[in-house]
């Protein structure tokens, strides 16, 4: 159902995938959106390493929830910073797209859980992350991906 890497020697492994998922703070989603034209959003995501799942939480409506309401067949990429090798202007890029299906969290224990989690990937200043989860948490939609299949590679851009 998935295809294979065409160039399978730039693949990396699914602990570094997951560590791009892990570490990495910001990626595309992308979503079958209106009149079957993809449509991709830059998103903050967390990468839940008990379920495997990545989250994301946002707005109660907008394009992206109703693209997932009508096909939640979706895919994320996320690439890191790259590195440059010493006298090498190219720059080597690692990333990851994970295909996989979204769905909504319904449970409210649930949505607090991830929203504090999602934050202290930008800060740990508890009192900033109280404060906005008590003024938005109710306007709040969290969201999961449950990877179908995930692919990894490092690209030089040379």
């Amino acid at each position: 159902m998935f295809r294979k890497m065409n160039r399978i020697k730039q693949a990396i492994s699914d602990e570094e995938c997951i560590n791009i998922l892990k570490n990495e703070k910001r990626g595309v989603l992308s979503v079958n959106g209106d009149g079957g034209y993809p449509y991709g959003i830059p998103i903050n995501h967390y990468y839940n390493a008990e379920d495997g799942c990545i989250y994301f939480h946002g707005g109660k409506f907008g394009h992206k929830i109703d693209a997932i309401k009508n096909d939640d067949k979706v895919s994320f990429c996320v690439y890191d910073g790259g590195y440059r090798n010493d006298g090498d202007w190219a720059l080597n890029i690692k990333s990851v797209i994970v295909f996989g299906r979204a769905e909504f969290v319904t449970d409210s224990d649930e949505t607090l859980d991830i929203s504090r989690k999602l934050s202290y990937k930008f800060t740990n200043d508890e009192g900033y992350i109280n404060d906005e989860i008590e003024k938005h948490l109710k306007k709040t939609l969290v969201f999961r991906i449950k990877p179908e299949h995930m692919t990894g590679k490092l690209v030089n851009e040379a």
